[in-house]
């Protein structure tokens, strides 16, 4: 797939460059407009340019790509239903063709913040396609030889292929870009897992300390998190399968054959390697898009898990020498404009914005949802947008924490170590010979005096040393079993 410059989630940051000097005359059902002449869009995308000057912000390059897919695959049933002539069929063909792989992106300048169900790129497509279309059969551009409503928009309405472009751009990507950046974290995290499986430190609750584990548990439980995130993608893929199109205005199917819907989808499924079907019921899928919802969910609750997972990477990397140090993240550049020598963990950080960014998304994308009257939905340009920018951020990011983070780390074991014996919750192993009373006093008494529980332990004399060395093995504490009690809070 073809990738933009700029900003990844957009077709096209800046408005087609044409020369506004040299312009054609165009009609629609309001009027003449001004066109420029080398343009392949047409009299309603040049009313929405004007109409919407409001952002520099454009509809995804991946959902452009999908309205080609749509309207190639529209063009080859309408030609099979004999609803179109061959001729046509092909010059849209080849036409959307182009629209799929990126070499028409500069025809596509309207603003995300258009109508709200995207019928300016909706149209906006259907003009570049007929153009071309009109272009490749020898036709002029603006002559309508092939025409965007009654040829390239056949069978379809705005309402209906807006909605089914994004599911297609949505689980697409998801597909093509943020499981496989996923597979590599959760593979990277499960790598590490098992190389520090050996290291035994001290856990923390309520960022206190608390009985030991392994490095290698902590790794794992972050590499848990990454899979389960992979499953989560597919169940937002789930939510996506069922696609408007075929419901055409309002969900009833007007001007449509029946048969176009599961005709276009079945083409389309083949082509992204993403199964999409013709919806249950139209008027849900048109009036309402609960399915993109449940997707941002799914990408804001693995925004979540990045987030725990790079914090926890810089408490653990916190120091070098007056933090907790247990594990030494790469170093990437330098840290401070006026501290020699310091470096920080900026990648994890650039996680954690990457986070707040996809949650912010969501935040829209919900809002975006509730905007549901009677029979469509009017916020699904912006949800486009945001949705895709979370995915495409999620895929990125995982793929430079990976790299860049995640498999350089390097274990402190030596300051695993010393923090083991320095905590005082090592007396919880204490507690079910000694009962919890004397487990805590003896704590108590060993930081009232600088000593570890172990020294003040055998001070004490609370058990045999024997007893004290088994009970007071940290490897021990990190697995299940030993003698049955209380076991912390």
């Amino acid at each position: 797939m073809k990738k933009s410059s700029g900003t990844k989630s957009t077709a096209s940051t800046t408005p087609s460059k044409h020369t506004p000097a040299a312009t054609r005359i165009e009609r629609d059902t309001m009027g003449e407009l001004a066109v420029p002449t080398e343009a392949y869009y047409g009299v309603q995308t040049a009313r929405a340019i004007e109409n919407f000057p409001i952002s520099p912000l454009r509809m995804p390059r991946s959902v452009i790509r999908a309205m080609g897919l749509i309207k190639r695959a529209a063009a080859s049933v309408n030609y099979s239903l004999r609803l179109l002539d061959r001729k046509p069929a092909d010059a849209i063909k080849q036409a959307a063709t182009e629209v799929v792989e990126g070499k028409l992106d500069t025809e596509f300048p309207v603003d995300i913040f258009q109508t709200g169900s995207g019928t300016s790129t909706n149209m906006n497509t259907n003009e570049v396609i007929s153009n071309r279309a009109t272009e490749l059969l020898g036709g002029a551009r603006g002559s309508k030889l092939v025409h965007p409503n009654d040829h390239v928009n056949l069978g379809q309405s705005s309402n209906d292929v807006i909605p089914t472009a994004i599911h297609i751009a949505a689980s697409e990507t998801i597909q093509r870009q943020l499981i496989p950046a996923l597979t590599r974290l959760h593979k990277a995290l499960d790598r590490k897992a098992k190389e520090f499986d050996k290291i035994v430190k001290i856990g923390r609750t309520h960022l206190q300390d608390a009985t030991p584990v392994r490095l290698g548990q902590e790794f794992g439980g972050y590499a848990r998190q990454i899979e389960l995130g992979i499953t989560r993608m597919k169940r937002a893929q789930a939510a996506l399968r069922e696609v408007a199109l075929g419901g055409t205005a309002v969900g009833t199917g007007l001007n449509c054959h029946p048969k176009f819907s599961s005709k276009v989808m079945a083409i389309i499924s083949k082509e992204t390697g993403c199964l999409f079907e013709e919806a249950t019921n139209h008027f849900e899928a048109q009036s309402a898009q609960d399915s993109l919802v449940e997707a941002s969910g799914e990408l804001r609750t693995l925004a979540v898990s990045f987030m725990k997972i790079a914090n926890d990477l810089r408490w653990l990397g916190s120091g070098p020498r007056c933090g907790l140090g247990e594990i030494n993240l790469p170093e990437t550049q330098p840290g401070s404009s006026i501290m020699p020598g310091k470096v920080n963990p900026v990648i994890a950080e650039s996680v954690t914005m990457v986070c707040a960014q996809v949650i912010g998304n969501d935040v829209t994308v919900t809002i975006g949802g509730q905007a549901a009257n009677f029979e469509l939905i009017v916020m699904l340009p912006v949800m486009a947008y945001n949705l895709l920018q979370s995915i495409e951020l999620l895929a990125t990011a995982s793929n430079n924490f990976a790299a860049k983070c995640i498999e350089g780390i390097k274990a402190n074991e030596e300051r695993c170590k010393s923090l083991i014996e320095e905590s005082l919750a090592m007396c919880t192993a204490l507690a079910p010979e000694i009962g919890y009373e004397a487990a805590a006093k003896l704590a108590k008494d060993a930081y009232k005096s600088g000593k570890t529980v172990r020294e003040m332990a055998k001070e004490q004399k609370v058990l045999s040393e024997k007893r004290l060395a088994k009970l007071l093995d940290p490897w021990r504490m990190t697995e299940p079993g030993g003698p049955v009690g209380s076991a912390g809070g």
